[in-house]
């Protein structure tokens, strides 16, 4: 046995890591869905302006990211992405919605739209506060 530096890790031993956590957990929660999912905001010529990223997982729609490019913010297609996102999500029968976002980022934004405040992880950046939201979705969401 020996301990290896701290380096990127390749595909492979990486996929593999990724293996095993999920062997252990399953043998507590049983299979799990998984799903990795993307809805994207596109103009005339096809090209990606906008797009919001996640993943299902223990029926949790996790929101990794969600970006428009300046010359469409403030067009309500930063809601239209969510609603889309959430539908979807109740379609698979997920319910909750997590999400980060930080305070040069769109705060007021997910609370507007019903995401509550569940903690805060400050100097996430340096200078910056990290902020961690939930929502819960009704199944009239379809």
């Amino acid at each position: 046995m020996r301990l290896t530096q701290v380096l990127p890790p390749t595909a492979c031993d990486f996929e593999t890591l990724k293996y095993g956590l999920t062997q252990y957990n399953e043998s507590f929660t049983g299979t799990v869905f998984r799903e990795k999912i993307a809805a994207f905001v596109k103009d005339d010529k096809d090209v990606v302006v906008g797009g919001v990223l996640g993943e299902i997982h223990w029926n949790w729609l996790h929101i990794q990211g969600l970006w428009l490019d300046e010359s469409i913010r403030k067009e309500g297609w930063g809601t239209k992405l969510l609603a889309h996102v959430e539908r979807y999500a109740v379609s698979k029968n997920t319910l909750n919605i997590r999400l980060e976002t930080t305070s040069f980022q769109a705060l007021d934004f997910y609370i507007k739209l019903g995401y509550a405040v569940f903690g805060e992880l400050p100097n996430m950046p340096q200078g910056y506060t990290s902020y961690f939201l939930q929502k819960t979705l009704s199944v009239t969401a379809k």
